[in-house]
């Protein structure tokens, strides 16, 4: 009971950074660091600092727990924040501090010690390497929900392992553990789960040796030159993801997932 007083005393994202490594931790282990409101506003201070801090020569993103983010309750998300908004509005503007982390001027590390799924799934794509835990879930479960992917989900996966595999786990819905992740390229190592954040910490101590400099200018031109307008993405898909939640598609497949039962969706 104590531990879980003193962390929810602290903030539910936390940035620290010792020497040239900077750490984001999603620090709501209880709730599965699930994209509450409270995470989505503490996410946007936390990565603030991150890209405000000049000593910083590589970032590590983590989870505190068993897991690295469940993701969003969308229902529950969706009604929360500018009540004058539009839906899809709403939509985007839960996604929108994450989005902020491929800002970071420096390369953002993924330390994946747990499962990420859905919106948590999103956010890991944001970095620009991600390390697995070899034996937990990773993938996009919307379409099992009969609700549309966001945070730009649609647009990045196909770029990272293709479009085939990232056809298949987008139509499919279909979740891979880390070793089949790191197997289609969609997360460079596999691990054991206690060796995850170790090894993302070692190659950011790796990617810090080098020129800062040159690798700021690297990332800035990988992003510019492979053309990710990954916010535009983000907004195409939050009209699409708020106009699938209407749906019976969505009502069947969020009731099948608290029921734990396969969703039988009826045809057009």
């Amino acid at each position: 009971m104590w531990l879980r007083t003193e962390l929810m005393t602290e903030a539910a994202v936390l940035y620290s950074r010792t020497g040239h490594i900077g750490v984001l931790t999603l620090n709501r282990p209880d709730q599965r660091n699930a994209m509450t409101p409270e995470l989505l506003s503490d996410f946007a201070v936390a990565v603030a600092e991150a890209k405000a801090d000049r000593g910083a020569r590589a970032v590590v993103l983590v989870g505190r727990g068993s897991c690295f983010s469940a993701g969003a309750d969308l229902h529950s998300s969706l009604k929360t924040g500018d009540p004058n908004a539009l839906p899809h509005e709403r939509s985007f503007a839960m996604y929108e501090p994450f989005l902020e982390l491929r800002n970071v001027r420096v390369p953002v590390i993924a330390a994946l010690q747990g499962h990420a799924v859905g919106g948590g799934f999103g956010l890991s794509l944001m970095a620009d390497i991600r390390i697995a835990n070899e034996r937990d879930k990773y993938g996009a479960n919307f379409a099992r929900l009969g609700i549309h992917s966001g945070m730009a989900i649609s647009f990045m996966l196909p770029r990272l392992i293709g479009v085939s595999r990232a056809a298949e786990l987008l139509y499919t819905g279909r979740l891979v553990i880390g070793a089949e992740a790191e197997r289609i390229g969609l997360v460079s190592e596999a691990l054991p789960g206690e060796q995850v954040l170790p090894r993302a910490m070692a190659l950011a101590e790796e990617i810090a040796i080098s020129s800062p400099r040159a690798v700021r200018l690297m990332k800035q031109t990988m992003t510019t030159l492979l053309d990710w307008d990954v916010v535009g993405a983000a907004r195409h898909e939050a009209l699409l993801q708020s106009e699938s939640l209407t749906t019976a598609d969505a009502t069947e497949g969020l009731a099948a997932m608290r029921e734990k039962r396969t969703p039988q969706f009826a045809d057009d």
